[in-house]
């Protein structure tokens, strides 16, 4: 007889913020993310162009993931 082991998996959510200059204010998007409750550590956020991908905090995030 086989037994099996349910074993309930929660997934991490993250999120990633991106505001283009320092003069944007990224809250409403911080708001929206935590709608979803998204802890704040795994909220990853830039300001900065959106023309490139090298964005430091994008960067951790594909890493993280």
């Amino acid at each position: 007889m086989i037994k099996y082991i349910r074993r309930r998996v929660q997934m991490k959510k993250y999120g990633y913020i991106r505001v283009s200059t320092k003069e944007q204010n990224p809250d409403r998007q911080l708001a929206a993310l935590q709608e979803f409750d998204i802890p704040k550590e795994n909220i990853y956020l830039d300001q900065m162009s959106g023309k490139d991908f090298r964005r430091p905090q994008y960067q951790r995030l594909m890493q993280a993931l």
